[in-house]
Formats: structure tokens, sequence, C-alpha cells
């Protein structure tokens, strides 16, 4: 693995929190996982495929992202949309802390996975709506 700005470990604080969010019964089904890259860690949720006998991979989701700056050695919290772009968490400043940034998540997790504040439902938002309140049911209400 190439060298990141990321220390080893917050990436494994990170990981850790995301093996908390699902428990042992329900791992065969559901997971979330911390995908690392350069410069950020993604929080993803992971789904088995819908039939036992498919040999496809699991699904997954983005979740929320913590972005690294090297310069001023801080990470920050990053929402996706439903188009799968991630923008800055206004909520929460920037934290030399992993550990802040992940309690935010915990937190704030209603607003951040966008189940507040939204506007009210429409056709085209329902499927999204749906996705939404199984990401705050694994990350919060653990399957």
């Amino acid at each position: 693995m190439p060298t990141t700005g990321l220390s080893e470990l917050d990436v494994a604080r990170v990981q850790r929190w995301c093996a908390g969010r699902v428990p042992e019964r329900a791992r065969h089904q559901v997971r979330v996982d911390c995908d690392v890259a350069l410069r950020h860690l993604t929080i993803v949720e992971c789904r088995a495929p819908w039939q036992e006998d498919d040999d496809r991979e699991w699904t997954r989701f983005p979740i929320a992202r913590l972005r690294y700056t090297k310069v001023s050695k801080t990470g920050e919290l990053y929402w996706r949309d439903r188009n799968l772009r991630f923008h800055a968490y206004e909520r929460t400043k920037p934290s030399a802390n992993i550990d802040e940034l992940l309690a935010e998540i915990d937190r704030d997790h209603r607003y951040l996975l966008g189940l507040t504040g939204a506007p009210p439902s429409s056709p085209a938002r329902d499927g999204e709506e749906v996705a939404r309140r199984t990401v705050h049911r694994v990350l919060v209400e653990g399957f």
C-alpha cells in the first residue's frame, strides 16, 4: 500500500468503529467497512448477495468519507448525496482527532444521512429514502 498521510492508528480506529456497527449475528448479511485511499477513508455499507447460492460479490454503498489534509494535519467529515458525490459536512469543523469525527457521525447521524431536513418525500426520492433508512438502521440501531 502506498504511503498515505493517514496514520495507521487512525485507520485502525475507523476500522474498529466500522466493525462495531453490526452485531456478530448479522455479519453474514451486512457489515460496515472502511475503504482506505491515499488521503481519505470511505465508510461503506456492504450487503451480501440476495440469494445464498449467488457467487456475485457483496454490494458496497458509500456512506461517509473522512478526508485528511496533510498541510493542516486534520481530518474532515463528508456526506454522500444521492449521486454518490461527497460534500463537506458543515455541522462540524475539521479535527486532528479522528474520534471526534466518528463521534459526530454517532451524534448527528440522522442529518448526516439526510433523514432530517430533507424536502418532503416524492416518488423520485422514495428509493433514496429507503436506502437512507437502511443505512441509518445499520449504523445506529445495529441491524
